[in-house]
């Protein structure tokens, strides 16, 4: 598990474009075989990625974690983004297709990841956050989750939220996570952008087709930088900063979040002509 620390948004000015994607991108999260995680000093959010393709992947206890299991004070969010898969906590099976979700609440100490084919593989991906209070392993499939549309043509950003983990979804100590489509014709997300200083956030974008790409903005609204991402990347947004993009072609990215509140409509607008 890699660790990445806060960075204060003064630090983030001087930063140079390699040294920007050193601290807020994460990359290589979906590799074959292999369980990676990146824990961040932001709300101790952890994130990554599980691709079980030539046998079971156990989510394993991190030293740095100084506990006895790795959810003994955590809870965790699992999005399939790949093939047919189950997840098997504490000897019960959860079978995930692609885009069922699945929340483990805290205390469940064995999780263990499998693809029900190892050509088609399941990608899983993780979103984990500290708990205080205990709630039921619970799954949801595409269809139970919340719904919204938001957008239009006219702006390029016309796009469908899915929400899993929320405040009237799957119940969780302060997790938050879900994901969003662009629909063809469209590229631009989360804009108008905001910030939101009770909460972090990450951003996974994941089904960018070929050699496209997303400019990611991120930065205080006046301090603006980007990040060029592909698919299945991840951008770290700390409070403080937007978290906005425009794609070369329509995508999906998975978000997720940690901190004072599950408020998903708590956030503070950057208004377009005081971003710079």
């Amino acid at each position: 598990m890699e660790t990445r620390y806060e960075t204060h948004p003064t630090h983030f000015r001087r930063l140079d474009s390699q040294e920007i994607r050193d601290e807020f991108l994460a990359t290589g999260l979906m590799e074959s075989g292999q369980l990676k995680l990146v824990h961040t000093h932001y709300d101790r959010f952890i994130f990554g990625g599980a691709v079980p393709a030539g046998g079971p992947l156990k989510l394993e206890n991190d030293d740095s974690l100084r506990a006895e299991y790795f959810l003994e004070r955590r809870e965790l969010g699992i999005l399939n983004l790949g093939g047919s898969g189950k997840v098997t906590v504490d000897g019960t099976d959860y079978s995930l297709d692609r885009f069922d979700c699945l929340y483990v609440g805290r205390g469940s100490r064995a999780v263990t990841f499998h693809s029900d084919a190892a050509d088609t593989p399941a990608h899983f991906y993780l979103n984990s956050a500290p708990s205080h209070k205990e709630y039921p392993t619970t799954k949801y499939t595409q269809s139970q989750a919340n719904r919204v549309e938001l957008g239009d043509q006219e702006h390029a950003n016309k796009r469908v939220l899915y929400q899993y983990i929320h405040e009237n979804g799957i119940k969780s100590s302060q997790l938050v996570m879900g994901f969003t489509e662009l629909l063809p014709g469209n590229i631009w997300n989360t804009f108008p952008p905001h910030t939101h200083e009770r909460r972090m956030e990450v951003y996974l974008y994941f089904d960018v087709p070929g050699d496209e790409l997303v400019m990611h903005f991120m930065g205080q609204p006046d301090q603006t930088r980007h990040l060029a991402i592909r698919n299945f990347e991840a951008a770290i947004s700390p409070p403080w900063s937007i978290h906005s993009g425009a794609g070369t072609s329509n995508y999906r990215f998975v978000w997720g979040m940690a901190g004072e509140n599950q408020s998903f409509s708590d956030m503070d607008a950057a208004p377009l002509d005081a971003i710079r």
